[in-house]
């Protein structure tokens, strides 16, 4: 699972960071959980994406990619959950002040498709 490899990779403190958000989140979805800048709707080719956020040493940027999981219960009964989830898709890190391109991108959305393809959705636990 390349989410859990990422995480495998971080610094500790990074890690923990990561997935208090992503606690956070779960405890209050969005829209209700605001985010203050660690989980933050993705725009343009990334659309329908979140990143959560953290910063590490040296101010090295570390982003985890997220689906929501959350349509009518027929449908999550369908992909495998009880209720709305969270699919953490993968992570990419990169130094402060600079930009992932297309092909960070693109390797993002092909992870995301290969989740969404699946029936009931492979999960980690």
């Amino acid at each position: 699972m390349p989410a859990i490899e990422f995480l495998d990779g971080c610094p500790v403190k990074v890690a923990a960071n990561l997935l208090a958000v992503l606690d956070a989140v779960a405890e209050a979805p969005p829209p209700r959980y605001s985010g203050g800048g660690k989980w933050e709707a993705m725009h343009g080719p990334m659309g329908g994406y979140y990143e959560v956020r953290a910063t590490g040493p040296k101010r090295e940027q570390f982003r985890l990619f997220c689906l929501l999981e959350n349509a009518e219960g027929d449908e999550l009964a369908r992909r495998g959950f009880d209720g709305p989830v969270i699919a953490v898709i993968t992570g990419l890190r990169k130094p402060w002040r600079t930009t992932f391109g297309e092909r960070d991108n693109r390797a993002v959305r092909s992870l995301g498709d290969e989740h969404l393809s699946n029936y009931p959705r492979h999960v980690a636990k």
